[in-house]
């Protein structure tokens, strides 16, 4: 009775961590791609009711927002270059 727990409970182990190896829950076509779609998502996202259907001004606003930090730092650029100072607030260079 002395060695068969220790021996039992080393089975019991060595079968959780075989099952837990063995299953990962997903069925991978190959290593790395895993990815499965639930059941009724569409193949083609676009005009689906899956689509996001992005606003083109929301998206823009971040490129016209860099356009405007651009224009700001070389207005600040060329004050320092023509007087050298430097001034942070734009409004205030002459």
């Amino acid at each position: 009775m002395k060695y068969t727990t220790p021996f039992l409970s080393a089975a019991l182990l060595v079968c959780a961590a075989l099952r837990v190896q063995a299953y990962d829950g997903t069925n991978c076509k190959a290593p790395g791609e895993c990815w499965e779609p639930k059941p009724g998502f569409p193949d083609k996202i676009a005009g689906s009711q899956y689509d996001p259907k992005h606003d083109p001004a929301e998206l823009n606003k971040q490129s016209q927002s860099i356009k405007a930090m651009e224009e700001r730092n070389r207005k600040r650029h060329e004050n320092v270059v023509k007087t050298g100072k430097f001034v942070y607030k734009v409004e205030d260079i002459k």
